[in-house]
């Protein structure tokens, strides 16, 4: 572990440093005293008188009566050059500032070095921050030729810190080592509140500065804005846990599934009556003053979020604060964001996430990242211009066209927040980068109806995140409008050319198609996920806000605001797969057309369906919600068994109306989760939100089947006449069996079980009955369990 002395008497801070420089701390300290004499701290001759009284001071103190007679003149020198040591640090620690002691240990160590071998002389993982960092820096400011005898300590130095700061895990490190400075690292540094790291997503994105500023092409540079950030370290969840009392939920993630829900909202209301250290607090209220009235974005940062395999997405909440009101209520307001993100911790989706994926049992703790929200003012509300997520590999496309491999897109206006999240009635745009003004709509009369109806914004005057229509936005004359929207008008889109006087409000429709057709914008995104890609030797996946101002020409400039950086998540397939031929009817359970990714399910024993119709009798959102629970506790009673869910609309929407309202903790053990659409629902799946990204890790293929797509089949006697096995498995269920029917396939089919196949090249997937013994089948599937999608 590095050792951070910040918290340590000056006068110790400093003695520990020099003393990692055992032949060169003798011309340090002459360096030192000169400084002492030239600065008027203390003259030589005043320096010198205290010497020599404290050195016979100490004979005293050692028995000596007769200092003179009693002690040798070798061992008086002696004396006399320890405590003139000594009392140089002291005089030097309390008088001058310690960048001056850093600068001349840089100084007295770059006039060795190029008489002789370069040798660090310390430990880096022993030695104090101070040192490393001036010890790194003194290594950077070399010349090329003496840079290079030198590369290997320095390569060593970054990634002691790195692990120290930022994170530990070897892929990360692997990447970041190349591109950190030295100085990047200082300026994380000196944002930082406590001593621990500062978690996967403040990582990501500090990395993603670095690689973009220092290999990104000019016109990309000039563009990109990466927002103001602060940094609350992972080490002060444990001080707030010890503080408060809360050391008892640490083992909340080894109780049983039920027991986690059940104790979450007792958990919460404890995290929010704690208090903070008092030094956590004044270290907040410096970021108050720093970032003035900016709104800000408390954003959780877990040591284990955004990392390769394991993004966490949408796991943990993030937090608004407009930071509008007076110093002590703002400060209240961001308090109060963080205890909630420190209490997500114990989120029933998180625990069961980290079950999931094997990390249960690591010490997961929340670091914290806070950042200025990007944007702009209209009228009393903040907002960017665009704001969304985008992918350097697009898994899912709509078109032959598309060019998986130049990314994907959804775009918003407004905060960011729509495009991450699955909301019903609402729809983000989506690009495909390859081809940006290509949609998966064609009418004008269906882009209308599948595009974005709502708006989130930071209310500046009512201190609040509020979520608007879009003709209230409209209401405060937005900038810029031209380019994110149209007006429909006799069944046709048009662009606006300029805002007519009497623009009724409800035809406008935000499309970005002036965005994506003539401005610089979609260039800048691919380029930035190319060069982030290449970077991670691997896809990934970026938040971003976008803000407009006016060029040089009759097109706005874009400004890229970078908000967050992570490996992109991916369903891996090890073969080439291609689909049956010859499959009689009967043998065909479904076909989709549309968004077809590369895979296959093999052996599925049991189809969760839930009844189009009995879904739209429910009545209200606590009888949608019983049914997620149902999904739940199947979900959990299948855990040993390969299952697949089909059903309607969008799964995991905030709007039961849309879809199942399941959270990943209902379906985790899922293979495959098959939304149903008809002629009166949108064929729009949820490709690129936190919801779909949780499918993605879990491994579960997600698939769009709209019925009145051309080519497409759903098996409609398959799913009605197989015996319903829903009240065998859950005894008091039995009551919900018209609504949700549970399909054991060899039982149902002759010992046949169900194979699910997916070819994205040909854009089909396809669902049928394998006939052959059941017990065979599941031998050969374990014979070849490298073949699967899973």
């Amino acid at each position: 572990m590095v050792f951070d002395p910040t918290s340590f008497p000056k006068v110790l801070t400093l003695y520990l440093e020099l003393s990692q420089y055992p032949i060169l701390a003798p011309r340090i300290r002459s360096r030192m005293r000169k400084e002492l004499f030239a600065k008027g701290v203390i003259s030589a001759e005043a320096f010198e008188e205290e010497v020599r009284e404290k050195a016979i001071q100490s004979q005293q103190r050692e028995g000596l009566e007769d200092p003179i007679g009693q002690e040798p003149p070798e061992v008086w020198t002696r004396r006399v050059s320890i405590i003139r040591d000594q009392l140089t640090d002291f005089y030097f620690a309390y008088n001058l500032p310690h960048e001056r002691f850093e600068a001349i240990a840089r100084q007295v160590l770059t006039e060795r070095l190029p008489s002789q071998d370069v040798v660090l002389s310390f430990h880096p993982e022993l030695a104090p921050w101070d040192m490393l960092f001036s010890q790194g820096e003194s290594y950077e400011a070399l010349p090329p030729e003496k840079r290079n005898q030198v590369e290997h300590h320095l390569q060593e130095i970054k990634v002691v810190l790195i692990k120290a700061m930022i994170s530990d895990h070897l892929k990360y490190l692997g990447i970041a080592k190349r591109w950190f400075d030295v100085s990047d690292l200082n300026r994380i540094r000196e944002r930082r509140i406590g001593r621990g790291k500062i978690g996967g997503k403040a990582a990501g994105v500090m990395l993603a500065e670095c690689v973009l500023r220092k290999s990104a092409e000019p016109e990309l540079l000039e563009r990109l804005r990466i927002p103001r950030s602060w940094f609350v370290g992972a080490d002060l969840f444990y001080q707030y846990t010890q503080l408060n009392g809360l050391l008892d939920y640490a083992n909340q993630k080894y109780r049983n599934e039920d027991d986690i829900r059940e104790y979450y909202p007792s958990i919460v209301d404890a995290f929010m009556s704690g208090s903070f250290p008092e030094e956590v607090v004044d270290g907040l209220k410096r970021i108050l003053e720093e970032a003035g009235d900016a709104p800000l974005i408390v954003r959780s940062s877990s040591l284990l979020e955004d990392s390769f395999g394991t993004s966490f997405a949408g796991k943990y909440e993030s937090y608004f604060c407009p930071n509008q009101q007076s110093p002590m209520e703002n400060l209240s307001q961001l308090l109060d964001a963080i205890r909630r993100v420190y209490a997500g911790v114990y989120n029933p989706d998180v625990l069961l996430y980290r079950r999931r994926m094997g990390l249960v049992d690591y010490d997961e703790r929340m670091a914290i990242l806070i950042q200025e929200v990007q944007g702009r003012t209209v009228g009393r509300y903040y907002l960017p211009d665009a704001a969304g997520v985008a992918f350097s590999r697009n898994q899912f496309t709509w078109s032959p066209r598309i060019d998986r491999a130049a990314g994907f897109m959804r775009l918003v206006w407004g905060l960011g927040t729509r495009a991450v999240e699955t909301i019903g009635g609402d729809y983000p745009r989506l690009v495909a980068l390859s081809h940006p003004n290509l949609r998966p709509e064609s009418d004008p009369k269906e882009i209308r109806r599948y595009s974005q109806h709502k708006v989130d914004v930071i209310d500046l005057e009512g201190n609040t995140f509020d979520t608007l229509n879009v003709d209230e936005v409209l209401a405060a004359s937005p900038p810029y409008l031209r380019w994110m929207a149209q007006y429909y008008q006799e069944g046709d889109l048009r662009d606006l050319v300029s805002r007519p006087l009497n623009l009724d409000p409800d035809s406008i429709v935000v499309t970005f198609d002036a965005l994506l057709r003539r401005t610089e914008f979609p260039g800048l995104i691919q380029q930035a996920l190319k060069t982030l890609e290449t970077a991670y030797l691997g896809p990934v996946d970026v938040e971003f806000a976008l803000t407009l101002e006016d060029g040089d020409g009759a097109s706005p400039r874009a400004n890229l605001h970078l908000l967050q950086c992570r490996p992109q998540s991916r369903l891996q397939t090890e073969e080439e797969v291609e689909l049956p031929q010859e499959l009689s009817q009967e043998d065909i359970i479904f076909v989709v057309r549309r968004l077809v990714p590369d895979g296959r399910i093999l052996n599925v024993r049991y189809v969760v369906y839930v009844n189009e119709s009995g879904y739209a009798s429910l009545k209200g959102t606590a009888e949608r919600k019983l049914l997620a629970g149902l999904i739940g506790r199947l979900n959990k009673r299948l855990e040993n068994e390969r299952y697949i869910l089909i059903g309607p609309g969008r799964w995991g929407s905030v709007n039961p109306e849309l879809g199942v309202p399941v959270t990943y903790g209902d379906i985790y053990h899922a293979r495959a989760l098959i939304e149903l659409f008809s002629e009166d629902t949108t064929p729009e799946p949820s490709y690129g939100t936190h919801f779909f990204q949780d499918l993605v890790e879990a491994q579960i293929y997600p698939l769009a089947l709209g019925l009145q797509d051309p080519g497409a089949v759903f098996n409609h006697a398959f799913f009605e006449s197989s015996p319903n096995v829903l009240a065998k498995l859950i005894p008091e269920a039995g009551p919900m069996q018209g609504l949700v029917h549970v399909i054991d396939v060899p039982a149902s089919a002759a010992g046949a079980h169900l194979e699910v196949v997916m070819n994205g090249e040909a854009e089909t997937g396809i669902a049928y009955l394998r006939r052959g013994s059941w017990a065979e089948e599941r031998s050969r599937q374990r014979q070849a369990t490298t073949t699967e999608g899973r």
